[in-house]
């Protein structure tokens, strides 16, 4: 934008926010506190816009009916909501907000991020909304406790990080979480092929450990919650993360989240002692949305003890650094074990990994899965099921290709058939026979 059309927004910007904190404050003289306070979140909004309104018949500017409209609703989602950020709440096509200080607002939509020309008045009306987003959950931010994980009613997870810690101003960040996907509209929207889709669904059915892995935004928890669609709907699953994401299709779901410590440095329960704890709860699944800890030794501990069918997700940047990455994580749980102890905890529990990559585009997809083939204590060995092979990416900057499937190893098949599952009939096996693996078939 050019400087001298920046600063005629600027401008306009602040013509209109004076218009809207002058009948704000006469919206405060009119209403009757007492009174919203009895009435339904959704019968303040009406009573309020009715008010304001009438105040606005009476003395207000000459407006069109679109302006009037706009500065209605601008002034009630000021008093009774998140203020500039209600439109792009409404807005369901976007996936993640993010505010750079007052003036910087960026949106994600269809995987694409762009700037909008929405904007808060000032440092103190983005402090105020902020203030709004942490007391929901008991939370406060300040100069002693900067930063700030919550959770918006609605069920988007906010974060939250202020000066000293953030140079430029307070930053917001808000991750929206769309209408779960099954795997049928993944299929159809090109993340992952019909034939990995049914072998994967046939995996799950047959309890296996399902590691899903990939990079921030690649869409992990999008395809967990497909994923666990093909979990039968009368086992018992229990959830567990850092910040609820999950929405899973079943009846019989129980959901734990952690907590943060208070503003005293008390009161935090972290995921590994709901990990510890879930194993109490009689739980046919365990699904973790995220290990980033000493939890991942306890996660593997409950797949090697009879919690076959569980799935977690990892940050990592291949299906390979996958198994490392859970090989680091475990190590920081307060057991000081050898490496070759967790290796083979790893090769016990791990059936199959599966990678997701956000492209250049924006789109997201699965582009590996890899049964992990290695036993007890040996190197870590992964056998491709299905990879995707990208074309060379033209001018429109599209990404293209096609899903290459590989044969499957007989362990993953006999496994597939001792649970009453069968191949889909593009997925062969690698041999004709059973091969008798060292130590027997995991």
């Amino acid at each position: 934008m050019a400087l001298r059309d920046r600063l005629a927004a600027d401008e306009r910007h602040g013509e209109d926010h004076d218009l809207a904190k002058m009948y704000r404050e006469r919206l405060l003289e009119e209403i009757d506190v007492d009174e919203l306070a009895r009435l339904s979140p959704s019968q303040r909004r009406v009573r309020l816009e009715r008010v304001l309104s009438r105040i606005l018949s009476v003395d207000g500017p000459v407006l069109s009916a679109r302006e009037r409209s706009a500065l209605v609703q601008r002034i009630t989602d000021d008093a009774l909501g998140l203020g500039v950020l209600e439109p792009l709440l409404a807005d369901e096509s976007i996936t993640e907000i993010m505010v750079n200080g007052p003036h910087d607002v960026f949106i994600e939509r269809y995987g694409k991020v762009e700037r909008v020309p929405a904007r808060f008045a000032s440092v103190e009306q983005l402090y105020q909304t902020i203030d709004r987003i942490v007391s929901q959950v008991n939370r406060r931010v300040d100069e002693s406790s900067p930063m700030v994980d919550a959770r918006l009613p609605s069920g988007e997870r906010v974060n939250v990080i202020i000066p000293p810690l953030a140079l430029d101003g307070p930053t917001l960040t808000i991750r929206r979480f769309p209408t779960p996907f099954r795997m049928g509209e993944l299929v159809d929207r090109g993340t992952l092929d019909l034939s990995t889709a049914s072998l994967l669904g046939a995996c799950v059915r047959a309890r296996l450990n399902i590691v899903v892995s990939g990079g921030t935004g690649s869409g992990k928890t999008t395809f967990l919650n497909a994923l666990s669609g093909q979990i039968p709907e009368h086992e018992r699953i229990v959830t567990i993360e850092d910040a609820a994401e999950l929405s899973l299709q079943q009846g019989h779901v129980v959901r734990l989240e952690s907590r943060p410590a208070n503003v005293e440095g008390r009161g935090a329960v972290a995921i590994r002692d709901l990990v510890r704890n879930a194993l109490r709860m009689r739980p046919d699944r365990i699904i973790v949305g995220e290990v980033r800890g000493g939890e991942t030794l306890d996660m593997l501990q409950a797949m090697n003890t009879g919690h076959d069918g569980s799935v977690a997700t990892v940050h990592a940047n291949t299906a390979r650094d996958a198994l490392g990455r859970l090989e680091t994580l475990a190590s920081m749980s307060e057991l000081d074990l050898p490496a070759a102890t967790l290796r083979d905890q790893i090769n016990s529990a791990i059936d199959l990994v599966v990678h997701l990559e956000r492209a250049q585009d924006g789109s997201r997809r699965v582009i590996e899965v890899q049964a992990v083939t290695s036993q007890r204590r040996e190197e870590y060995a992964l056998t491709p099921l299905m990879r995707f092979v990208g074309d060379p990416i033209g001018p429109d900057r599209t990404v293209s290709g096609e899903f290459v499937r590989s044969a499957a190893p007989w362990e993953l098949v006999e496994r597939l058939q001792r649970a009453g599952e069968t191949l889909p009939q593009v997925v062969e096996p690698s041999v004709a026979g059973p091969v008798e693996a060292p130590g027997g078939a995991r």
